[in-house]
């Protein structure tokens, strides 16, 4: 080989090699932190892992898309620029890592981080097949076309409940469905549940009900006076022709109406494939 060749070869292995290099906590973004601050961080997509790398910081997850941080103890134990812990972030499709930095000056300590995807990692996660932020733009097309089944509703209270579009994406059932109040009674929502019921009851015979634990529900509305709407999404699954797939809406006390749609399984059989020109700009 000649010389040439190797060195060329050897610098390649070495550009390579430094792709692939090890990372220390000095290369890490720092987050200066203070016993008498709380850092709030936030993601832009909900938080699946999140490991404090010591007990000197604590740390908890109010909600999916946000930490709290704060030291355990102050000054009478820690020097300014003390690393206290390594913090480390797992989202859908991002992974990063903190170092948090002790100051005795609350000023100095960061109240508020922005997780930016410059300081991320793209990371594929096997718990993960579809993201949330995905899984909503999906939801919301859905929510804005067409209404392609006019045959399935239930009508109680003065209100109809109906189906309007069952998709098929990936893993998940999309199910489009909305209320028409036709009483002048806001409906103040208080739980919306889904389950899969028997089909016939039988008084001789308890019937038995499994609850279903959505992945998303689209729109968080607590109250509508005339229209609802919304897209629930469901890990896909199969079920027997005995059992229906029930979507329940039921209202807060004192009123406590309750109304159910009913979605049989041949509905279930023939939803669509997702046609992905929905997604296409208006």
């Amino acid at each position: 080989m000649h010389i040439r060749h190797l060195i060329a070869l050897t610098l390649c292995i070495i550009s390579t090699a430094s792709l692939y290099a090890q990372q220390t906590y000095t290369e890490l973004e720092l987050l200066t932190v203070h016993e008498q601050i709380t850092a709030i961080s936030t993601a832009s997509e909900p938080m699946r892992f999140v490991d404090i790398s010591t007990d000197k910081v604590a740390g908890d997850q109010p909600i999916n898309n946000t930490i709290r941080l704060k030291p355990k103890e102050g000054a009478e134990v820690h020097e300014d620029g003390d690393i206290l812990a390594i913090v480390t972030i797992v989202t859908e499709r991002w992974r990063t890592q903190y170092a948090l930095i002790y100051t005795t000056r609350p000023e100095e300590a960061v109240t508020d981080k922005q997780i930016h995807l410059d300081e991320s990692i793209s990371y594929h996660n096997p718990a993960v097949s579809m993201s949330t932020e995905d899984m909503t733009r999906f939801a919301r097309r859905i929510w804005n076309s067409p209404a392609r089944y006019r045959n399935v509703a239930t009508k109680m209270h003065h209100m109809t409940m109906r189906l309007n579009n069952i998709y098929s994406v990936g893993d998940y059932f999309f199910i489009d469905f909305s209320v028409d109040n036709r009483t002048n009674i806001r409906f103040d929502i208080d739980q919306i549940r889904v389950k899969l019921d028997d089909k016939k009851q039988s008084k001789a015979t308890n019937c038995q009900s499994i609850e279903l634990d959505p992945v998303m529900f689209l729109e968080r509305a607590e109250s509508f006076k005339h229209g609802y709407r919304n897209v629930v999404v469901l890990k896909k699954l199969t079920f027997p022709n005995d059992k229906i797939l029930n979507i329940e809406m039921s209202e807060k006390q004192i009123s406590g109406r309750t109304i159910s749609l009913a979605i049989d399984y041949e509905d279930v059989l023939y939803a669509d494939s997702f046609d992905h020109s929905l997604l296409e700009e208006d």
